[in-house]
């Protein structure tokens, strides 16, 4: 397959200095690059494409023979590419990503960039559904102005004097030498003679990152949403942190959620819980028929399949449980009240014993007495 053009890999115009090819390299390396991009045959391709352009490129008689012959003239098979010393690769890979191994050319050390959180509240319909939302983290950022070096436009940070660049300096105190770091560039290596004017020789500036955030199907609180190199700048040139966005479900005024379950109270008249009958209970997405046999008493649980929550990460869909509570009427009217009384006389005359727990309670209570006299 054809190669393709330097200038175009790189994505840079043909007059493009030193600075913005070194610039273009490192975006699309730190991109690529095979430790960021395992088993991703595409991303390595992309990788080794944007190394050679760079090699040539950089190198100035490479680049002058490639300009007037194209690939051709700096085919090492055609007896090109041998112009000028060159930076060879081992160059190019520290100073490019002295930022994956944590020291960059010069003794600058960089560092990854801190992880943020973001707290995402949730109804309880959004969590069990599932949906798409935006949200707005405050961050820092790479400066653009300097490209994160803190020095100002067409400046360079210069090495330290005090410890020539290495971050670190070495204090004798009587027989013992104590390696502390550099007081003049605080491990840095290097020192901003010449700030940039947007970010104050700090590298970053304060930013707002705007974010689509996909929420699975089922996530509860306490889950977390990972994102990827979306969190503060690294320092130095280094990697951006990840973002971690963690859920939090609101409380909702009819269910509760426990696992893949949902629970619920359904409150029902007294002659519904003695007679029996039939009652419509919500659920996520509608209603169904609860059928609650005579007798019921309150706290009684009933189990509704598949009603319940399919958890992320889950194949099965829960349950919805309802726990009756039978309500006592209140604001009688005088007719109700003379019927209820009726309706207790005619309990009292009956020698069926209606209500086995109201009998189980007493007899312990009588119990509990008698034990007391002995």
């Amino acid at each position: 397959m054809a190669k393709r053009d330097y200038y175009e890999v790189l994505g840079v115009e043909r007059n493009a200095d030193e600075a913005a090819l070194k610039k273009a390299y490192r975006r699309l390396a730190m991109k690529f690059h095979p430790d960021r991009n395992p088993d991703n045959a595409e991303a390595e391709e992309r990788f080794k494409e944007a190394k050679e352009a760079y090699e040539v490129l950089s190198d100035s008689g490479k680049r002058g023979a490639y300009d007037q012959f194209g690939h051709a003239g700096v085919d090492p098979s055609m007896g090109a590419g041998q112009r000028g010393g060159g930076a060879g690769f081992r160059d190019i890979f520290d100073d490019m990503f002295g930022d994956i191994f944590g020291q960059r050319g010069g003794g600058q050390r960089v560092y990854r960039g801190a992880d943020l959180a973001y707290e995402l509240e949730l109804t309880l319909e959004e969590a069990c559904n599932g949906t798409e939302v935006r949200i707005s983290v405050p961050t820092r950022e790479t400066c653009d102005t300097c490209d994160g070096s803190g020095a100002r436009e067409g400046s360079s940070p210069s090495t330290c004097t005090t410890c020539n660049g290495v971050g670190q300096v070495r204090m004798q105190q009587g027989f013992f030498s104590i390696q502390q770091t550099c007081p003049r560039c605080h491990g840095a290596g290097q020192v901003i003679d010449d700030p940039c004017s947007s970010c104050r020789g700090e590298g970053w500036v304060r930013g707002t990152n705007n974010l689509k955030v996909k929420v699975p199907a089922g996530v509860d609180t306490g889950n977390r949403i990972r994102l990827s190199n979306e969190g503060e700048a690294g320092e130095n040139g280094g990697p951006p942190g990840d973002l971690y966005v963690e859920i939090n479900v609101k409380a909702h005024p009819i269910f509760q959620r426990d696992g893949s379950n949902l629970y619920c109270e359904v409150p029902i008249n007294f002659t519904v819980a003695t007679l029996g009958g039939e009652l419509e209970v919500p659920t996520l997405d509608n209603r169904v028929s609860l059928r609650v046999p005579e007798g019921t008493q309150t706290g009684k649980m009933f189990r509704v399949r598949g009603k319940g929550v399919r958890a992320v990460n889950t194949a099965g869909i829960g349950d919805l449980i309802c726990k009756v509570q039978v309500e006592t009427p209140v604001n009688l009217t005088r007719r109700q009240r003379e019927l209820l009384e009726e309706f207790q006389a005619a309990m009292n005359e009956s020698s069926t014993d209606h209500s086995p727990a109201t009998s189980t309670w007493l007899d312990g209570v009588k119990r509990f007495f008698e034990d007391m006299k002995l």
